[in-house]
């Protein structure tokens, strides 16, 4: 039901998921983060309209437009199935029509994930555990040779994050753990479901 709301609301499609398989075992099926989940995340996580969010695998936009929509903040989504990139284009002139976007404050790159070059502004990085930790790891070093480049304050939020990706921040990287907010009706059945907030601050 929440789903359709949203959508709704948005002027968005971004429903349904990845139809047959990914082309490399390094990328995940789409799947978008459930409205359910982001309403339970931001009952807690703050965003500001100075931040600058990045999600990697962004599908067809949901947390983009989600985030400007109450945040007012700066997002960019990365995306390389070619597909999924013109969604978030029709679905970027369907939340256009319907509400106000400075220029900028929404973009997409069709590129491979670790292809993003990462912006000296980009603070927020977010992952719904969209590729393998080969992939993540290559990212994470582009995120902290940026911060040597431009210190600021960075956190990195993962939904239904992979023990890979836990093991991997918290013993090679100086990424700390801030905050865990768990989706109780689902995590009783399932470990994964929640989020993990990581920070490194300068």
């Amino acid at each position: 039901m929440k789903e359709h709301f949203y959508d709704k609301l948005l002027n968005i499609k971004t429903g349904g998921d990845q139809a047959g398989f990914a082309k490399s075992f390094h990328y995940h099926r789409y799947e978008p983060t459930p409205y359910s989940a982001l309403e339970k995340l931001f009952e807690t996580y703050e965003v500001k309209s100075s931040d600058h969010v990045v999600d990697f695998g962004c599908g067809k936009g949901r947390l983009n437009f989600y985030i400007h929509h109450y945040f007012k903040a700066a997002v960019a989504g990365v995306e390389m199935n070619e597909s999924f990139y013109h969604d978030c284009i029709e679905n970027l002139d369907g939340y256009s029509k319907k509400h106000r976007l400075p220029k900028g404050k929404i973009q997409f790159f069709c590129c491979l994930a670790e292809e993003y070059n990462v912006h000296p502004a980009d603070n927020k990085f977010y992952f719904f555990n969209p590729f393998s930790i080969q992939i993540f790891m290559k990212i994470t070093s582009s995120i902290l040779l940026s911060f040597e480049k431009a210190p600021r304050k960075m956190e990195l939020l993962l939904y239904y994050p992979s023990q890979d990706y836990i093991y991997f921040l918290e013993n090679q990287t100086p990424f700390q753990l801030k905050e865990e907010v768990v989706l109780k009706e689902l995590y009783e059945q399932n470990p994964f479901e929640r989020f993990l907030i990581y920070e490194l601050d300068f």
